[in-house]
């Protein structure tokens, strides 16, 4: 990766550790980012999506392990089918772990978590070393942005920091299913 690369990952993840709210690219649309584990922001990010709490958000991360302290194992056969889409677009629900958050949770005995195909956002949890959550750049229920001018237009300054990039090929935000019985949720 380029220098300047590098630098814009370094900036990013120190947002990231120190409460930032982070906008980058992902398969599809934008997304809109933050420490798992930081209430107050988690609490900032729903605010300005105007999200309920109740509704449960998405990690992503680079790879497996940075998910594992998440959620609870699956049985050998539900995992593997889990393992062969990633990383990929699917983004598959989990048994959430005892210590998870109810505000990555929301009403859900379930957590959304994904290991990205997307090679930018991919590098940026790897430059945080956490997974990160990962909602769709947009105020709720309505069209999420799909470059960083649409971040400008639908945040203005109210991010506090934009990951510049392409978002991947995808037409729609990646598709959820549930881990133990392979059921779609949403195409």
């Amino acid at each position: 990766m380029a220098a300047e690369g590098a630098w814009r990952l370094h900036l990013a993840a120190h947002c990231f550790h120190g409460g930032g709210l982070i906008a980058y690219p992902t398969e599809a649309v934008f997304g809109l980012g933050c420490d798992p584990l930081d209430g107050e922001a988690v609490e900032r990010l729903l605010a300005l999506k105007q999200r309920p709490v109740d509704k449960g958000l998405i990690l992503i991360a680079a790879d497996f392990a940075q998910l594992a302290p998440y959620i609870e194992s699956l049985p050998a056969p539900a995992l593997a089918k889990v393992m062969q889409s990633w990383p990929g677009p699917t983004t598959w629900l989990f048994p959430a772990g005892p210590r998870t958050p109810q505000w990555l949770t929301g009403s859900h005995p379930t957590l959304a978590v994904r290991v990205t195909a997307h090679p930018l956002a991919a590098a940026l949890c790897r430059s945080c070393g956490s997974a990160l959550v990962s909602t769709s750049a947009n105020i709720s229920n309505r069209s999420p942005a799909r470059n960083a001018l649409g971040i400008y237009t639908r945040f203005g300054t109210r991010l506090d920091y934009v990951l510049h990039g392409a978002v991947g090929s995808l037409g729609r935000p990646t598709s959820i299913r549930d881990a133990l019985s392979g059921r779609l949720i949403r195409a």
